[in-house]
């Protein structure tokens, strides 16, 4: 056991050193541990206070919450068949451990007896909520069932997290298994000269001539945006589709409809209505009805400029034959015509943003509005040779956090991009232990000829990373579960998409936007058609993200009497249930002809695998708060420091413990107003 480097003290993640067969013996050992620490504050035969019982609870299992972010998080950004084993394995294991803790009868009656006295403790408002969310995770999670009702939900619990692992893994085959090789040139035509090369490379590490286009999102994005071959962009954008909706071992269908069966049982159990309506209960929103109403409002505003967009996309279409614009059309006529309406080639921009320069790019913005310093070190294990390290100190030169990047695909690494944490920030015993963050991003690969060169989504995808980043970084309370991005979800988005603004503004591209052979700054003309570009579509846009709000509604925020989980359970045999629910969903934001072959839901792995059920609309949620944020910055200048400092005292250093509602009002001054978000997508 001794020699298990996941049960050495260690301070950052031993990589190097793990093994496949550490992770098993290493879960148990904590575990048990784990149990032992609950053990004794469930037994404690002191009065329960608040240090003895929240505060004890707060600090249990530590050892296992760093071997699990270790685990998971390897699971998503450099997985192999054995490591995903593992996870089934596990996985139930751990929901047993944190049913015990939330279904513990003992346990709940000293956390009840604490907050039955809170009004006479005399907390600070961070320890008000720490003990506010303590109480309610054990209300929210069974406490109060009876015992039957109790082994109810842990069998609920067990199969829904087998079920999302399950769901991951058979995206992830599907986006590995499927290769569109060419081996006749002239079906390249209208391809970037990166994006062959690219392809040559692939083609060439599979041990074939020619080129080799995957479902990864640098392969597959600009073939699909860029090939003159109609054909070919329909094999590709169909392959695309039915991920997990194909009839073979990776099939996700009832996966989907077990998944939202449970998921509604466990409310009922519970006592909501639906599981949008248990969810929403703990954020912004607060309720399904608010969220439903939200994502109408919007509809009704982008849907008339949506249906105006598609018109003029469908008649320049059709100047080049096109009699029936598909979905394997949108991205490709869209190029043309921005192209055509902006004289502006978005490939134009690529030499401008070699990875390296915006990932200073991103730092040196970081300095000026945070005083932040990122130093790249090489004494930091790394599980990956791609991921690059950092020290991060402030302008005090006092350590701040680790960071970690790890921006090009793999095969092991499922598609996206996100921000997570090995280590979170706390303070005990007067010393504030920091936080160890890390992006995992899926960029353009560096090629034989030339660097990583990014598109222009690639960069603000960057710096929406790095918000999430500066969020985890930049946290500064006294409890690790309210630190950093352990905030309510329709929050959490908000110094994520707040960051991608910089990526507009001519002050700030000029810092890092710099051509990769000859270092000329980004031409003003192009920044000016960056600006210019940036509401192209819009409203087609807003549509689209709108109709994947209102999907994951339909499955999760109906009520029992107009939703019956146990009748599409009853027809799980028939494939076609799962698409045709959804195709209902889409009706009112459908614009391109249906593809019979396709179905989202069997891939949307937002709400299937991540932790977006029931609030996939924050994206848009927060995108009214960062539009009304970052008009903020634009009125004061944008590497205002006193603007900059505000944010960063009262939403980035803030964590979960305040409202986050206060926390805002206390940045901006007033509640978000959603005209600067409708005036910025020119919806208004």
């Amino acid at each position: 056991m001794t020699n298990n480097p996941l049960l050495q003290d260690f301070y950052t993640a031993p990589f190097e050193q793990i093994k496949n067969e550490h992770y098993i013996p290493a879960f148990e050992f904590a575990l048990q541990e784990a149990r032992e620490e609950i053990d004794l504050i469930t037994h404690n035969t002191a009065i329960p206070n608040f240090e003895n019982t929240i505060v004890a609870l707060e600090y249990a299992g530590h050892r296992l919450s760093r071997i699990s972010s270790i685990f998971f998080n390897l699971n998503s950004a450099e997985t192999n068949d054995e490591m995903q084993k593992i996870a089934q394995e596990i996985s139930p294991k751990l929901t047993e451990f944190s049913n015990d803790i939330s279904l513990n009868t003992t346990l709940f009656k000293r956390v009840k007896k604490v907050y039955d006295k809170k009004d006479q403790l005399d907390l600070n408002a961070e320890s008000a909520m720490l003990l506010e969310k303590k109480y309610k995770g054990f209300a929210r999670n069974g406490a109060n069932l009876n015992d039957d009702d109790k082994a109810t939900l842990r069998k609920i619990d067990n199969e829904l997290s087998k079920l999302s692992l399950t769901f991951g893994e058979n995206v992830l085959a599907e986006t590995n298994n499927y290769q569109l090789h060419i081996t006749n040139k002239e079906e390249l035509s209208g391809l970037p000269e990166g994006a062959i090369e690219d392809a040559a490379q692939t083609a060439k590490e599979s041990n074939k001539e020619g080129w080799i286009f995957t479902l990864a999102y640098p392969s597959y994005i600009p073939f699909i945006t860029y090939a003159d071959n109609r054909e070919l962009r329909k094999q590709l954008a169909i392959a695309f589709g039915k991920k997990g909706f194909q009839d073979n071992a990776y099939n996700n269908e009832k996966i989907v409809l077990r998944i939202v069966e449970l998921r509604h049982q466990r409310a009922i159990l519970l006592g909501y209505r639906n599981h949008a309506d248990f969810v929403l209960e703990d954020r912004m929103a607060t309720s399904p009805e608010k969220v439903t109403e939200f994502l109408e409002d919007f509809l009704q505003k982008a849907k008339p400029k949506a249906l105006e967009q598609f018109e003029q996309l469908k008649a320049f279409a059709k100047k080049d034959g096109v009699e029936q614009l598909q979905k394997w059309d949108g991205a490709y006529y869209s190029e043309k015509l921005k192209q055509e309406l902006f004289d502006f080639d978005e490939e134009l921009l690529k030499p401008y943003f070699q990875l390296e320069n915006v990932i200073n790019g991103s730092f040196e913005i970081a300095n000026r509005l945070y005083g932040l310093n990122f130093k790249e070190v090489s004494h930091i294990e790394k599980y990956h040779s791609d991921v690059k390290t950092y020290e991060v100190y402030d302008d005090k030169g006092e350590f701040i956090a680790i960071y970690y990047a790890d921006f090009h695909p793999r095969p092991g690494k499922r598609n996206g991009a996100w921000k997570t944490a090995y280590k979170n920030q706390w303070i005990a015993n007067s010393e504030n232990s920091r936080p160890h963050i890390s992006i995992v991003c899926n960029f353009t690969k560096p090629t034989a000829t030339k660097p990583s060169l990014l598109t222009f989504n690639e960069v603000t995808t960057l710096f929406h990373e790095f918000g999430h980043a500066l969020h985890g970084m930049l946290a500064n309370t006294t409890y690790p579960s309210l630190s950093g991005t352990s905030v309510s979800w329709d929050f959490v988005e908000l110094p994520s998409q707040v960051m991608e603004n910089w990526c507009y503004e001519k002050e700030a591209l000029e810092l890092f936007a710099k051509h990769y052979q000859t270092q000329e700054v980004i031409p003003i003309d192009l920044i000016d058609k960056i600006k210019k570009a940036a509401n192209f579509l819009e409203g087609l846009q807003t549509l689209r993200q709108l109709s994947f709000g209102i999907l994951d509604m339909a499955w999760h925020g109906q009520t029992l009497s107009n939703y019956s989980t146990s009748n599409a359970s009853s027809n799980s045999n028939n494939t076609i249930s799962v698409k045709t629910f959804e195709k209902e969903a889409f009706k009112g934001t459908q614009l391109y002809p249906d593809v019979a072959e396709n179905c989202m839901s069997t891939s949307f792995s937002h709400i299937f695998q991540g932790g977006y059920s029931a609030g996939y609309y924050s994206y848009k949620w927060a995108e009214v708060l960062d539009a009304d944020a970052f008009e903020y910055f634009k009125e004061t200048g944008i590497f205002n420091k006193e603007t900059a400092t505000k944010f960063k005292d009262f939403v980035l250093s803030q964590g979960g413990t305040q409202n986050p509602m206060d926390l805002y009002k206390q940045f901006r001054g007033h509640e978000p107003k959603p005209d600067a978000l409708l005036k910025r997508a020119g919806l208004l």
